[in-house]
C-alpha cells in the first residue's frame, strides 16, 4: 500500500513532507519528505507551501537530490541562502489531482485515514459486524503494514486496535461509504 503523505490535508492537498533547513549557499533546502520511497516527493514540480505562521506559498521546484541520508531541493527564483531560509519549517502539500493512479484494491494512507472499522470474529462471516471505531494511523513494519483504530470511549477509557494490513484480515474497504470490514476479534 503506498504511503502518499499523512491526514493532515487541507482541501484538495495533502502534506508530503517538511522542510528543514537552509542547504549551501546557492539557495537549496533540505527537505524531510512524507513519502515512500523520500525521493517521490521530487515527482511533484508544484508545492504549496504553509509557513509556520500560516501564510502559504506557491513554489515550483527546479531542481532535488539524495544528498547524504537526505534530500535537498531548489526553487525558481530563489537563489541565495537567505531567502531559502525564509522556507525553514513549512509543510511541503501537493495537490492529491497530481498523486498517481494506483491499481484496484490499492490505496493511499489518506484514503485509509477516517474511515469507520467494522468487524467480524475470525471465525465469523455473517451476522452483524461490531464498530472498533476509526482509522486514525498507519504503522509501516515491513512485513505489512498495520491500521491503527481509535475506538469508542468506554468509561474515559478509548481503546485502541492494531490490526494488520493482510487479505486474510481486510474483507472490504468502501471510500464511498467511509467503511472498512475486517476479520478481527473485537477483544483483542
Amino acid at each position: 500500500m503506498p504511503e502518499a503523505g499523512t491526514q493532515a490535508d487541507v482541501g484538495n492537498y495533502l502534506v508530503m513532507g517538511r522542510i528543514a533547513s537552509v542547504h549551501g549557499i546557492k539557495g537549496w533546502v533540505k527537505v524531510f519528505s512524507f513519502t515512500d520511497p523520500p525521493s517521490n516527493i521530487l515527482e511533484y514540480r508544484r508545492w504549496r507551501l504553509r509557513h509556520r505562521d500560516g501564510h502559504w506559498e506557491s513554489v515550483v521546484l527546479t531542481g532535488g537530490r539524495i544528498q547524504g541520508k537526505g534530500l535537498v531541493a531548489s526553487f525558481e527564483g530563489v537563489d541565495d541562502r537567505e531567502h531559502a531560509r525564509s522556507f525553514s519549517g513549512a509543510e511541503v502539500f501537493v495537490e492529491q489531482a497530481s498523486l498517481p493512479p494506483l491499481d484496484e484494491g490499492e490505496y493511499y494512507w489518506h484514503q485509509l485515514q477516517g474511515l469507520s472499522v467494522l468487524a467480524w470474529r475470525a471465525d465469523e462471516d455473517e451476522g452483524e459486524p461490531v464498530l472498533l471505531g476509526k482509522v486514525i494511523n498507519l504503522i509501516e513494519t515491513g512485513a505489512n503494514d498495520v491500521l491503527v483504530i481509535k475506538g469508542a470511549a468506554a468509561d474515559g477509557v478509548s481503546p485502541e486496535h492494531l490490526v494488520p494490513w493482510v487479505d486474510h484480515v481486510i474483507v472490504d474497504v468502501d471510500l464511498a461509504q467511509r467503511k472498512l470490514l475486517v476479520r478481527w476479534d473485537p477483544d483483542f
